[in-house]
């Protein structure tokens, strides 16, 4: 072992302070108004769910938000994370390029999705609060909810989107080893529950959908808040640890990306990895692209509409100033559970926007192409959703191998597919089916959007 790889292991840099892009977006987005009065809301609105300290986070413009010495305590239970080379998957694409992955799988819920449990948990825990409410996707956020409420004993319930409970079963396990109670979405324990199932008895439920049940579930009871695991300014300030490490990280090989790609449903996993390369971008001037990854059967930045919309079925949250599928819009069953949400981080969409970052959609069985290339070269099997930007980072490398010159691509593997193995099994049989968009749905979808 030489002496520079005995320095490296020696050194655990982790970050001190979240990185906040609002400090430094040229346009920041609209901000979010009220579901009834449409007026722009203030913290007494968003008090019933959240508590202050989140609320603080979630308008604040300071660059940098001190993480508590209680989180980050937590924190080095697996941070920081691994920046890996992928050299073997360089050799299997016969590229030029230079190929990094920033490895959150390690973390121990498998996933990026603790970086932003933790914290909120604290901060919850530090105002009182007993329970929190939440929906989860693929199951990931779930995992990371119970894990860090089990951490600082609250009491958990997730609202799991219907489709993604039966195809990820051990996920909902791992929930409930932690000691969450886990419900199937659309459930019958809201209203917002009943009245889809009501319309719709075989639905296989949303984001959308298992937020609104989660949002009721907080509103009615004094002792529980709401936690959410994407979308919102605070969730994806956490985040940045991810890019702020794989920063540090790639200095110490005298490496600079000319591409960062993650994965992309409602932005936590983009922005916490790409926000703070895009600090360079705006700030700097760096030529780093930005590429976020998203499925074509829910293509929200690709094709979606830029403006206001609900965050969730129900019309519960404020509307938020985003790219928007519609709220009713009911993705297929994709096996990427955690990117089926029809509208996107307003930091994001506005960035998209504005053109400092871009968006490319993909189909699942290209996806899936990508992972098994991936898993048979690094030897690590990844998750659907994290396939994504796989799929993204194996075509910049194709690409580059193509035009004849050196490229260095860093994406982030947000969590590895030990649980979605079944996903898998679909794959390997042939069985899995590509769901791009039709327009006319598209347009079908759009023509709900609320009237602002």
């Amino acid at each position: 072992m030489s002496e520079k790889t005995k320095i490296l292991l020696k050194e655990k840099h982790m970050p001190k302070a979240w990185y906040n892009i609002m400090a430094d977006m040229p346009n920041l987005p609209k901000p979010p108004l009220h579901p009834g009065t449409k007026q722009p809301v203030g913290p007494d609105d968003l008090s019933p769910i959240f508590p202050m300290g989140l609320i603080g986070q979630e308008v604040t413009q300071e660059r940098w938000v001190e993480i508590p010495e209680e989180v980050q305590e937590i924190y080095r239970l697996w941070r920081p994370t691994p920046l890996h080379r992928a050299h073997r998957l360089e050799k299997a694409l016969d590229t030029p390029a230079k190929i990094y992955y920033k490895y959150e799988g390690a973390s121990p819920a498998g996933s990026h999705k603790l970086n932003t449990a933790v914290p909120q948990v604290y901060y919850n825990k530090k105002e009182g609060i007993k329970r929190l409410a939440t929906e989860t996707g693929a199951g990931q956020w779930g995992v990371a909810l119970s894990q860090a409420c089990n951490f600082f004993g609250l009491e958990c319930t997730v609202y799991m989107v219907k489709v993604s409970y039966h195809q990820k079963p051990y996920r909902r396990t791992m929930m409930q080893i932690f000691g969450s109670e886990v419900f199937a979405s659309p459930s019958e324990h809201t209203n917002s529950g009943r009245a889809i199932l009501k319309a719709d008895p075989d639905s296989l439920g949303s984001l959308g959908i298992a937020i609104s049940e989660a949002v009721e579930d907080a509103a009615g009871r004094g002792d529980t808040n709401y936690a959410l695991g994407s979308v919102l300014n605070h969730v994806i300030l956490h985040q940045t640890v991810i890019g702020l490490e794989a920063k540090e990280q790639l200095e110490k090989v005298d490496a600079y990306p000319d591409v960062v790609i993650a994965c992309c449903g409602g932005g936590s996993n983009f922005g916490g990895t790409a926000f703070p390369f895009a600090y360079d971008k705006i700030v700097k001037g760096a030529k780093v692209k930005l590429v976020a990854a998203e499925p074509s059967a829910c293509p929200t930045l690709t094709r979606g509409h830029f403006g206001y919309d609900f965050g969730d079925v129900a019309g519960f949250t404020p509307l938020l100033w985003m790219y928007t599928l519609g709220k009713e819009f009911m993705p297929p069953g994709i096996h990427a559970g955690g990117l089926r949400y029809h509208g996107d981080s307003p930091l994001l969409s506005q960035l998209v926007h504005d053109g400092i970052a871009e968006a490319r959609a993909f189909g699942q069985t290209a996806v899936f192409e990508s992972a098994l290339v991936f898993a048979k070269s690094e030897g690590i099997i990844p998750a659907p959703e994290s396939s994504h930007a796989i799929h993204a980072a194996v075509q910049e490398a194709l690409a580059a191998k193509e035009a004849g010159e050196a490229r260095t691509i860093l994406f982030n593997l947000s969590g590895h597919g030990l649980l979605d193995l079944p996903s898998y099994d679909t794959y390997l049989e042939g069985k899995l089916i590509d769901y791009p968009l039709p327009e006319e749905n598209l347009k079908e979808a759009l023509k709900k959007l609320p009237q602002v």
